[in-house]
C-alpha cells in the first residue's frame, strides 16, 4: 500500500469524526432549543393563573424587610422581645373579651389593673 493511501484513510476518517461531531451538534441544538420553547410555553400557561391563597398582609416592623442583617444584635434583640410582648398581650386582650362575651370568670393575671 502506498505511503499516501493512509494519508487519504487518516483524512477520510477525520471528516467523518468531524460530520458526526458537527450532526450530533445540530441535534444537540434543535433539542435544547425546543426544550426553551416548551419552557416559555409552560412559563406562559402557568403566568395566567392566579394564586389560589391571597398573600398575607405583612406585619410593620421596627426595621425594613431584609435589613437584619446589617442590623445590630441589640436592636434585633429588641425588635424580637417588642414584637413578642405585643403578641402577647394581643392574644390577652382577646381571651379578656372572648370570657366576657361567654360571661366566664376572668383570671386574675388577665386582667388589667393600671
Amino acid at each position: 500500500m502506498p505511503w499516501w493511501s493512509w494519508i487519504l484513510i487518516w483524512i477520510a476518517l477525520v471528516a467523518v469524526s468531524l460530520l458526526f461531531y458537527v450532526l450530533l451538534g445540530i441535534r444537540l441544538f434543535r433539542q435544547f432549543m425546543a426544550t426553551l420553547k416548551d419552557l416559555g410555553a409552560a412559563g406562559e400557561k402557568l403566568g395566567h393563573f392566579s394564586p389560589a391563597v391571597p398573600p398575607m398582609p405583612r406585619a410593620k416592623s421596627a426595621t425594613p424587610q431584609g435589613s437584619a442583617v446589617f442590623a445590630s444584635p441589640v436592636q434585633m434583640r429588641h425588635d424580637y422581645h417588642t414584637s413578642k410582648s405585643a403578641r402577647r398581650e394581643d392574644r390577652r386582650k382577646r381571651r379578656v373579651q372572648r370570657r366576657t362575651d361567654r360571661g366566664q370568670r376572668q383570671s386574675l393575671g388577665d386582667l388589667d389593673f393600671t
